[in-house]
């Protein structure tokens, strides 16, 4: 009975042991970042960038696996499917996370259910922009020239898209009448602005801060609650008098529910690192992009809240997709 107890104790022990140095050695192999868009854009920079800072601060290599298509959801299905064992993570966006949710009716994925947050990375502001053919130069004037000519204006944007999604809210907003146009990506948008056959927008400073900076576009208006450093002379919407059109697209990093919390930690400690280096800081200036970060907590208390915010706008826009 005495041997029993001792076998018995020793082997406790053992499990005690055991334990820490299991957490301690993760990542004992490569980790595999999806990211629900092709390689070369803005979203995919960034998940690199962060995936590089991983690399470098958890000794084992970040392998990106980009997973585009279906809007998105073709990587957050595969992310959700994923064992939570911390060598499958999502580099998410407001587009996949929150949009693509509400759009896609067959998705059948809660990301506040499927995820565990790690962290936010970036944020990403909005600007109001016309196409110089527009006869405006403030808010007030585009609102006053849309009511003077109802119908006439054009806006266009992906289905479901920040771009169609923040320009339906602000003609919602201004109580004006304007006609969507849809596209099949951004750049054919952004084509027919230039032209003027489409006449404003609300899109990402990633992609229209340039042609701002060049006089190709007129901007209006910045959709934040602060103007922007680099266009220190245009307004806010709200300073335009839309007093809660505030809101940015972002970027963020998530596991497979059941992902354990020592290694959501381990995760969130080296992105948060990587965030504050030089190169970090200026691969996200590059496209006008906020460095964010923060606990785990905080990402799920921000998911919370922008989850439904942007619900809402899919369903102001009546946007719906297979």
């Amino acid at each position: 009975m005495v041997a029993r107890r001792t076998v018995l104790a020793s082997i406790a022990a053992l499990v005690l042991t055991i334990g820490p140095v299991l957490g301690q050695s993760y990542p004992s192999r490569p980790i595999r970042m999806i990211v629900p868009y092709p390689p070369g854009g803005p979203i995919d920079t960034m998940g690199r960038m962060v995936a590089n800072e991983m690399s470098n601060r958890l000794g084992q290599q970040v392998i990106v696996d980009n997973r585009a298509g279906a809007g998105s959801t073709l990587a957050t299905k595969a992310a959700a499917a994923a064992e939570p064992d911390g060598y499958t993570v999502l580099f998410g966006s407001s587009g996949s996370l929150a949009v693509a949710p509400a759009l896609y009716q067959n998705l059948d994925i809660d990301p506040l259910k499927a995820f565990v947050p790690v962290t936010r990375v970036a944020l990403l502001p909005h600007v109001f922009v016309v196409s110089n053919a527009l006869p405006v130069k403030t808010v007030k004037e585009f609102v006053d020239y849309a009511k003077a000519h109802p119908g006439q204006l054009n806006y266009g944007a992906g289905l479901g898209t920040p771009p169609h999604l923040l320009s339906t809210l602000l003609v919602s907003k201004a109580g004006i009448d304007a006609v969507y146009v849809p596209y099949k990506g951004a750049a054919p948008a952004v084509t027919d602005l230039l032209a003027g056959r489409v006449q404003f927008t609300i899109d990402a400073l990633i992609t229209l801060y340039p042609l701002i900076h060049d006089g190709k576009l007129r901007a209006l208006a910045i959709a934040r609650g602060e103007r922007w450093p680099e266009l220190p002379d245009v307004p806010t919407l709200v300073e335009s008098g839309f007093t809660d059109f505030t809101i940015d697209a972002w970027t963020g990093v998530a596991v497979p529910a059941g992902t354990p919390p020592q290694i959501v930690a381990t995760l969130n400690r080296a992105i948060n690192a990587g965030l504050e280096t030089p190169d970090s800081k200026t691969t996200l200036a590059k496209f006008n992009a906020i460095p964010a970060g923060g606990s785990p907590e905080d990402f799920a208390k921000f998911l919370a809240s922008e989850i439904p915010r942007w619900a809402a706008l899919v369903k102001l826009a009546g946007a719906k997709a297979d």
